[in-house]
């Protein structure tokens, strides 16, 4: 699906994640110039906090791509860069690097529970016939595939509103995760059982442990690259509900602040917005009203 303002990427290959181990050389560490120079520039480009106790995570993220450009170490890399003018051709692969991938369905059931339980009932007695959603930080799109499920679950099942989700993120390798709709078996335990009978297909050939989301929930997600960094967001008409979950917490408060007004500009009157339950907004003026623990309502 594509969606005005948006540009929906090109296949890549399957990303490095915090899981991947952060062996490193004594000799080739990120010199503290170099991870200086490269702190600055992500918080300058992506907005996320790049505190000096991140250096050897940095560099162990980093690796990959010292390989992939024939630099021989990661100061080499780093001369490369900024010095040797491939800092733009570069800007991508080195944000897919360093950010934060952590995603899971049904994470923080708590708010798909109000989903379900309040919000959607009270849109379908308003005769609301069809919801914008936006996933603002999808990772490798178990939030979007979560919100889908019960979308669409509650339109089949309850003539409910029809849908559509916009699901975004900075990494472009995770996006094309998100959108082959493809995860490990265990990835969906926390799904209810009746949810995985419905939309999930398991692969046929024996020992093969993945599953993929049935072609219903992936015909029904846009996925594309989107910076909140950006100064205004071109998802076209306003949202109705917008999830920007576990995002606010890499940022310093100034910018939070500027990406909850940004994504307020974007929600219809009357729409919700999701945070995560470790993320606060107390204390911005915004024309918000709490309705349940990190769940808001646009004024």
């Amino acid at each position: 699906m594509s969606l005005p303002g948006l540009t929906l990427d090109r296949p890549r290959d399957l990303p490095m994640n915090d899981a991947y181990p952060l062996t490193i050389d004594a000799e080739d560490r990120l010199s503290a110039t170099d991870f200086a120079r490269i702190a600055a520039y992500v918080t300058q480009v992506s907005g996320i906090k790049m505190p000096s106790n991140k250096a050897v995570m940095l560099a162990g993220r980093l690796r990959r791509r010292v390989r992939a450009t024939g630099c021989e170490c990661l100061a080499d890399y780093c001369d490369w860069l900024f010095d040797g003018g491939n800092l733009e051709a570069e800007a991508e692969h080195l944000i897919n690097a360093v950010t934060t991938n952590k995603t899971d369905f049904f994470r923080e059931p708590a708010h798909f529970d109000y989903l379900t339980d309040t919000i959607l009932p009270a849109m379908a007695r308003a005769g609301q016939r069809r919801i914008r959603v936006w996933s603002t930080a999808c990772s490798s799109g178990a939030e979007p595939y979560t919100i889908a499920m019960l979308l669409d679950a509650f339109a089949r099942d309850r003539d409910g509103p029809g849908f559509g989700i916009l699901a975004t993120d900075l990494d472009t390798e995770m996006l094309d995760v998100a959108r082959r709709g493809v995860f490990p078996v265990a990835a969906i335990d926390p799904v209810p059982p009746a949810l995985q009978q419905r939309y999930v297909m398991r692969a046929a050939a024996r020992g093969r442990q993945e599953v993929r989301m049935a072609p219903a929930l992936r015909a029904a997600i846009g996925f594309a690259r989107l910076n909140l960094m950006d100064e205004r967001y071109r998802v076209g008409e306003p949202m109705d509900l917008i999830f920007c979950r576990n995002v606010l917490i890499y940022f310093d408060r100034p910018t939070q602040e500027r990406v909850v007004r940004r994504l307020i500009a974007c929600l219809q009157p009357g729409g919700y917005l999701f945070l995560g339950h470790s993320e606060s907004i107390a204390g911005l003026d915004l024309p918000l009203t709490t309705v349940a623990n990190t769940i808001f309502r646009r004024n």
